[in-house]
């Protein structure tokens, strides 16, 4: 699927009431993954926000939040962002991979701080970009784990840099750039595969 024909999938599904009322999804939480290959990262940027646009000429309402951004802004509330800062060039990477996966911790930290975002904001579905930027600091399946709870009901679209695949033997897995493996999840479902 092209970047053309991807942006008009995302429309027609995003905008249709059977989407927007979670039907045909077997009790399962409304949870999509939108995989995109990896090099088209800066041209999703640009084509999920013009798809925003759209969407929202069509009436439906997105809450458009950024795992970068949202983890930016943990570390700049927590005052440590300055300090990993200073601290990042003389350090080993293990060390700060590990200081950000306590201080960004999607349970403690990242899925209350979306929640906020979910209470603040009037919203029909729910798009997370950031997949790739917040690696391997924030995994996506672990964020798709912690937020069942928390986006339950609204649809919630994870724009994805890598490969979503299901298959019988193997189940299915979130490929991370095409190549790295990020652990399985099962219940989310690929929208580009969603019927209208």
């Amino acid at each position: 699927m092209n970047r053309r024909e991807r942006a008009d999938h995302l429309y027609k599904v995003v905008t249709s009431d059977r989407f927007l009322t979670k039907q045909g999804l077997g009790n399962e939480v409304p949870f999509f993954i939108c995989p995109y290959p990896a090099r088209d990262g800066l041209s999703m940027h640009d084509d999920r926000r013009d798809l925003i646009e759209r969407i929202s000429h069509a009436g439906v309402k997105v809450l458009d939040l950024s795992l970068y951004d949202l983890s930016l802004a943990i570390l700049k509330e927590r005052d440590i962002l300055q300090q990993i800062l200073e601290v990042e060039a003389d350090s080993e990477k293990a060390e700060i991979k590990e200081l950000l996966q306590g201080v960004l911790d999607p349970e403690a930290h990242l899925i209350p701080k979306i929640g906020e975002a979910i209470v603040a904001t009037d919203h029909d579905v729910i798009f997370l970009s950031g997949v790739g930027e917040v690696y391997p600091y924030i995994r996506s399946h672990n964020v798709l784990n912690n937020l069942q709870s928390t986006a339950k009901d609204a649809p919630t679209v994870l724009f994805f840099p890598g490969n979503y695949t299901h298959a019988l033997a193997t189940g299915a897995s979130l490929d991370l750039f095409g190549e790295l493996h990020d652990d399985k999840y099962y219940r989310a479902f690929n929208i580009l595969n969603y019927e209208v």
